[in-house]
């Protein structure tokens, strides 16, 4: 890799972390090549990315950003994982590392708050933003649905009351 492919990719990296709401850190323990690309494919379907990145690229990238507390987890055969979704990469990291005792987690950010492993792990375990939103409309639609059927109960009473005595006198 010559100087300015360096550049671009400090750049890149650099506009990545100004842009995400998580970075979470892995340790590669010899994935293969199809586990390393099922990893991405996980990625890719919970709207995250993964990439391994040099070291030391990273560390320049993470400078003037957010998550400059991270360069204490770049040692070793590292990759990064992040996502403009607060839970989407620590969910996709953490559930394939359950599978697979290759990938370690080492630890994230969120922001200026710096994560251990547990606390990626606990990060993990809250609902995505959409499941949260979904939530949120249930709980705003419930009270309509429960005045309408309370509104309509006696409508449908007196209906009832009124086909029973047609009934009744029918026979």
């Amino acid at each position: 890799m010559d100087r300015s492919q360096k550049a671009d990719a400090v750049a890149q990296l650099n506009s990545v972390f100004n842009e995400v709401g998580v970075v979470v850190v892995t340790r590669n323990l010899g994935l293969s090549v199809d586990q390393s690309t099922e990893l991405r494919g996980k990625m890719r379907e919970a709207g995250a990315s993964f990439k391994v990145a040099k070291n030391r690229l990273a560390k320049l990238a993470l400078k003037d950003t957010d998550y400059a507390g991270l360069d204490e987890f770049l040692t070793g055969p590292t990759a990064l994982a992040w996502s403009t979704d607060p839970v989407a990469a620590a969910k996709a990291a953490v559930d394939f590392a359950k599978s697979n005792d290759k990938l370690e987690i080492v630890g994230g950010s969120m922001g200026t708050q710096v994560l251990d492993e547990a606390g990626v792990r606990a990060l993990a375990s809250m609902p995505s933003l959409d499941e949260l939103r979904g939530k949120l409309v249930g709980l705003v639609n419930a009270p309509a649905t429960k005045v309408a059927q309370v509104v309509n109960a006696p409508a449908a009473k007196l209906a009832r009351v009124f086909g029973a005595y047609g009934a009744k006198d029918a026979a």
